[in-house]
Formats: C-alpha cells, structure tokens, sequence
C-alpha cells in the first residue's frame, strides 16, 4: 500500500514537472510593446535626437516588429511590395515554433539599438525580454528558434535601411545663411545652424515623392501693407503671446515637444528635455492601445502604421520649409517691431513654414482614428513625467489640431503654416492608410477629394 501511494506521488511530481508553463500571456501583453517601444523614446530623449531622425528611428523598429507579427499571423499582411522597395521577407523554417511576439519585441529592440546611440544602449533591456522569458517557462528549443527568427527580420530591415540616403546626409553641404528679409536665419538663444536641411532627400516609405502633397506658397514677405496677409498673420502671433491665458500656456507648453531646450539666466545656460513630436505621438499610440483593449498585434500594427506616417510626413514637410525658408516670427517681429520681443516657448532651428508639428500630428491622427475610431476619447498623460499636467481630448483630430495652434500660442508659427501643414499632413495620413493594407480584407480606400478629412480654415480655432 504504501509503494503505490509513493508511486503516485512520484507520478503526479513528473507528470507536473513534464507540464509547461504558459508562457504566451508574457510575450502577448500588449503593455510589454508599449513599454519597449517607450525604452525607445527614453533613448531618443536621452540622447538628443531630432524629432526627424527620431522619426526614422521609430519607424524602422516598428516596422521589424511588425514583419514578426506578420509572419506569425496570417490575418496581417506582410509591407514587403506594400512598401516598394521594401524585400521580401525572411521565414523560419516549417519544423520551428516561433513565439512570434517575443520575436516582434526582440527585433524592435535589436533595430532601435542600431539606429541609435551609445553602442548597445538596449541590449540590457533585450536580455531581460529573454529572461523574461525563460522565467514564464518559454521552453530553450522556443526561444532559440525565436531569437534565431528575430535575428533575421532584423539583419533584413536594417540592411534594407541602409539604401534610405540617410548615411548620404550627414555629410551633405549646410545651410547657407543669408540675411535678407522674409528668409529664415538662426534664432536665439541657440542661434543653431539648420535642422538637417537636406532631410527631403530621405527615401520615403510610401509617399512617391517628397512633393506629393506639396502646400500652396506661403504669403508673400510684406510689412508695408499692413492689410497684406503675412503682416496680419505676424500680428497675431505677436498679439497672441502678449495676451495668452493660462488655457492657452498649457497647450503651448503640453505640445512644446522641445527635445532640447536651451535655458539662459544671465550667464548659465542648461538645457531640458521633453519628447519630441514623434515620440509624444508615439506615447499617445501606446495610451490609446490600452485604453481601447487592443490585443498584441492589433497595438504593433497601429504602433507601425502611426510610425510611418510620422517619417513620411516629416520628409514631405522639410522640402517644404526648405523650398521656402521662411523667416520666423521671432525674427520679423524683433528686427522691425520689438527688440525685446520673445516667444512664449523657444524657436526651433528651421525655416517657418510649413509647421511639422501641423503635418505629423494631422498624419497621425489619421492613421490612429483608422484603428480606434473617428470620436475616440482619450486623457494624454505623456508629459506628466516632465511636470506637465495631462489633458483629455474627444479625438485625435482635436488632438492634433490642438497640436498646430499651440505653435502660434508659443509665438513660433504663423497661422498659414498651421493650417496648410495640417491639411498637408491629413492628406498624408488618408494616403499612410489608404496605401497600405496591414490587415487582410481591410484595406481602406482613400477619401474623396470633395469630401476632404477635417480641414481648418484661416481664423478658425
């Protein structure tokens, strides 16, 4: 008797010891993407990127992570073709068992860690995705053939990467500063050279051209016409800095989005960091994922949508600001009105029109409300971490728009800039969605010209 009560002691002990761990709920947390691509954003931060490099940085992770996903799912739909240039994708071998998530995290991290610097600043964090996973009971032959797998998406995208003209720019010739009116020169207190002004010249993701939603010109340079339009529009920057509210400070300083501020008290100068554009937008898509209960793959996929029509949209805009090169307000408004003069919130080093935050914000808002919804409602609380109070919004348009008219707040941006860029970036964001079908039998078709997506015309707030 007490043999066989041994004996099944000793039975039911291996046969629990033989049984695996659910390891799936670790990899399929959509709060882990979140969370890794926000590692992200903390190293952009950390580092300073500009917002456009930044851009880049985001989109090529997203874009590793979701080929994961897509050749673990077959309701997704692979970007290679989508996305022309873009080569086919590598696939684990048919006696493999891929954790495709776990895959999608690794190569997030593996591309970020390459697109950025220092040298490995991830790979602290890549190793605890794999402890993580070792610790849910992911089985070794699992993990070796997922590590294996993600291995190469990543060598893929980032070879892929390297044909974007991205090498090619840091080497291009700088801007040429000259002092005439109505053109862009170096702002204070900074007085830095221009932003990548060569930026057009990035291959885009699925825009044909960096001209293809090309604003109209900007108003014509004339302060001797005070009914002319430019001098109107300089007016009211100038009149709406010397008379902003508390509503409208907040707005100014809640998407502010300065990865770099240069701060002067006589004579210490030390600067402070916020996310940039990009990387606000991209905190944004990880809040609305959580708040609507998107799965795993659902939250890559807008994650990866959103990115690309951040990147695109900086591209098309700096051709614009540098096909211009319009002179800031700061600069008019200190030469021929007031020398004293300043801006509610710091002067970004490039030309004025078109607004990027006006284009990428409109872009995002898009693809976002393609996967959440026109009328989503949503408390953005990004910037409680640098002291910012949160605010809410009924949805990503009046986000973005929001977006846009904290420039004229601020003091940087005249009212053209805002609203050409913002109906630039709508165009792009309708063309990010209509143009790439990531999930099958889903794809959305572009919206009439006769029946344009929110458009804001001059005055209206």
């Amino acid at each position: 008797m007490m043999k066989s009560v041994v004996y099944c002691c000793l039975l039911a002990l291996l046969l629990f010891a033989c049984k695996e761990k659910d390891y799936q709920p670790y990899s399929r947390d959509p709060l882990l993407y979140s969370k890794t691509v926000k590692k992200l954003n903390d190293v952009v931060l950390q580092n300073n990127f500009t917002p456009v490099v930044a851009s880049r940085n985001y989109a090529y992770a997203n874009i590793a992570a979701y080929e994961c996903i897509a050749a673990g799912d077959s309701s997704y739909l692979s970007l290679s073709g989508q996305i022309k240039h873009l080569p086919a994708m590598p696939k684990p071998a048919p006696d493999e068992k891929v954790d495709y998530p776990l895959a999608a995290l690794l190569a997030f991290v593996q591309v970020g860690n390459a697109v950025t610097f220092p040298e490995g600043v991830l790979m602290d964090y890549y190793d605890e995705l794999k402890k993580g996973a070792r610790e849910a009971g992911m089985p070794r032959a699992v993990l070796s053939s997922t590590v294996a797998f993600a291995d190469t998406i990543s060598a893929t995208i980032m070879k892929w990467s390297k044909g974007d003209n991205y090498a090619q720019t840091r080497s291009a010739e700088k801007f040429s500063v000259r002092t005439e009116d109505g053109r862009w020169i170096p702002t204070p207190p900074m007085y830095a050279q221009a932003m990548e002004p060569h930026w057009c010249d990035i291959r885009p993701l699925v825009l044909d051209t960096c001209t293809q939603f090309a604003p109209p010109p900007p108003p014509a340079f004339d302060l001797t016409n005070k009914n002319s339009a430019f001098y109107k529009e300089l007016m009211e920057v100038k009149n709406s800095v010397d008379s902003l509210d508390d509503e409208r400070r907040h707005i100014a300083e809640f998407f502010d989005d300065n990865p770099f501020n240069m701060n002067v008290q006589g004579h210490v100068m030390f600067a402070t960091k916020k996310f940039s554009p990009p990387g606000h937008w991209m905190n944004i898509v990880g809040i609305a994922a959580q708040k609507a209960g998107a799965d795993f793959n659902t939250t890559v996929a807008a994650y990866t949508q959103t990115a690309i029509a951040l990147f695109d949209g900086f591209i098309a805009c700096w051709k614009t600001k540098f096909s211009n090169n319009t002179v800031r307000p700061e600069t008019v408004i200190n030469k021929h009105l007031d020398p004293e003069w300043r801006p509610f919130i710091q002067t970004p080093p490039f030309p004025s029109y078109v607004s990027g935050h006006s284009v990428i914000s409109a872009g995002a808002a898009e693809v976002m409300a393609h996967y959440f919804g026109k009328k989503f409602q949503y408390t953005d609380t990004s910037l409680t971490e640098f002291g910012i109070k949160e605010r809410s919004f009924q949805s990503f348009h009046d986000a973005a728009w929001e977006a846009s008219m904290s420039r004229l707040y601020g003091g940087i941006h005249y009212r053209s800039d805002l609203v050409e860029g913002y109906n630039a970036g709508i165009k792009i964001g309708n063309h990010v969605v209509s143009q790439l079908q990531l999930k099958a039998g889903a794809r959305a078709t572009a919206k009439k010209e006769e029946e344009p997506a929110t458009v804001f015309a001059k005055g209206e707030e």
